[in-house]
């Protein structure tokens, strides 16, 4: 598949179907993914990939946290506020997933049992979490927020090559809001910050929450050039 293509087809799915990721697919998409960029080659990342049984354990976990109205607790903590113009691309991309699931905004039983399949990561059948090193993260009074880069490319480069299998991807800070649960289940130790989680899978196309592209900005809007004739 040309890197164009993939570029233009890998999108965020909000609804999988169950079938299961062979194991073999995912070697084929993670090894080739490793060849993502790090400052100084680090390599900064880590994984923990789950199906069956252990997803479904971390899916019940989180569900049980989230009906006890526990209070999520990333070790990367959410933004406290979005300024102009990112806050308005976030709620026009809140208000259209739940336009297309016909959702209203005045409905707020089908929106928590909205979020609570994002906390489900929407029945993928495979999630792939991302870790760095606390020691490399934490540094002093300081952050080094480089690691944190450096994942976003290999999280990238793992979206894009699962579009060459017909897979699915969405990248989630839902995945990863209560670490204590992913500790347990899939013995993460302390020493470690999680990052990100992956869900992967086949998309459900024929669920309406997957018939649209969420927009880009114009390359203009975002740019400037210099030194071109």
């Amino acid at each position: 598949m040309d890197i164009v293509e993939a570029i233009n087809q890998r999108k965020s799915v909000r609804a999988f179907k169950s079938d299961p990721v062979p194991r073999e697919i995912l070697k084929e998409i993670m090894e080739p993914a490793l060849r993502a960029p790090s400052w100084g080659n680090t390599q900064p990342w880590e994984f923990a990939i789950a199906t069956g049984k252990k997803l479904e354990e971390i899916r019940q976990a989180f569900a049980g946290k989230a009906a006890a109205a526990e209070e999520d607790n990333p070790d990367i903590p959410r933004p406290r506020e979005f300024p102009q113009p990112y806050d308005t691309r976030y709620r026009a991309i809140g208000r259209k997933v739940l336009e297309m699931k016909g959702i209203s905004r005045e409905d707020k039983e089908k929106r928590k049992r909205w979020v609570l399949q994002g906390l489900r990561l929407f029945e993928a059948p495979c999630a792939i979490y991302i870790y760095i090193d606390r020691s490399f993260y934490q540094q002093g009074d300081g952050l080094n927020i480089w690691p944190l880069f450096d994942c976003g490319l290999v999280a990238e480069n793992i979206m894009l090559l699962a579009t060459r299998y017909g897979l699915g991807t969405i990248a989630q800070i839902q995945a990863v809001v209560y670490p204590d649960a992913l500790r347990k289940a899939l013995e993460i130790p302390d020493s470690k910050v999680i990052v990100l989680g992956i869900a992967v899978g086949y998309p459900d196309w024929d669920d309406p929450v997957n018939q649209f592209r969420s927009e880009r900005e114009p390359l203009d809007n975002v740019s400037t050039w210099h030194g071109f004739d």
